[in-house]
């Protein structure tokens, strides 16, 4: 396999682009070479079949997903309360939108991985350690709440983010998403004191 990192990543956010638009069917070498803009049959020179192709796109997510740590850093200042937290969430929601297509790459990976066992493993690993490192991150900045509240955010705002990035009338008559967040988040926390 050729080692180009740059390459690498191009290819990788092509997968992510064809993922987005065309889902899993539609993720073919071919495809992925046209959407990262390199020669045809350069992305068969860098993983070794579909299953590959897949795997390595889940663990790609997250790379496009990290925001600078320094603007993660800002967000999280001075943060102690709930409306904070209704502020960090809304900073998270305005993030999946900016990178909308990597997110509905993400919903087409999370299907996929309930067929291909090696993507399952990679895609439950990474989420599985970003809620942990979030409900860690949650208690060492003493925001209200402890782990379940943090796992209940985390499963109300990946609904919230997944009617709102892919069916958004659903939401129509209930109100602005932002107040959506700075409800759930609200009534998440009310029974942690606050």
């Amino acid at each position: 396999m050729v080692r180009n990192p740059e390459r690498r990543a191009a290819l990788l956010d092509g997968a992510l682009a064809v993922l987005a638009e065309q889902g899993a069917r539609g993720l073919t070498f071919r495809a992925v070479d046209a959407a990262a803009g390199v020669p045809a049959g350069t992305a068969s020179n860098y993983f070794s079949d579909r299953d590959d192709l897949l795997t390595q796109a889940g663990g790609h997510l997250y790379v496009r997903f990290a925001p600078d740590p320094e603007e993660a850093e800002r967000a999280m200042a001075g943060a102690s309360t709930a409306e904070d937290v209704a502020g960090l969430m809304r900073w998270l929601l305005g993030r999946m939108r900016d990178n909308r297509t990597v997110y509905l790459a993400l919903l087409e990976l999370r299907l996929e991985a309930t067929r291909r066992p090696a993507l399952r493993e990679t895609l439950t690993r990474r989420i599985r350690q970003d809620l942990e490192e979030n409900v860690r991150g949650h208690q060492e900045a003493g925001l209200p709440g402890g782990r379940s509240e943090v796992v209940m955010l985390y499963l109300a705002m990946t609904g919230l983010v997944v009617e709102h990035l892919t069916l958004p009338g659903v939401l129509d008559g209930e109100g602005d998403v932002d107040a959506l967040v700075g409800a759930l988040v609200h009534r998440i926390l009310s029974g942690a004191g606050e």
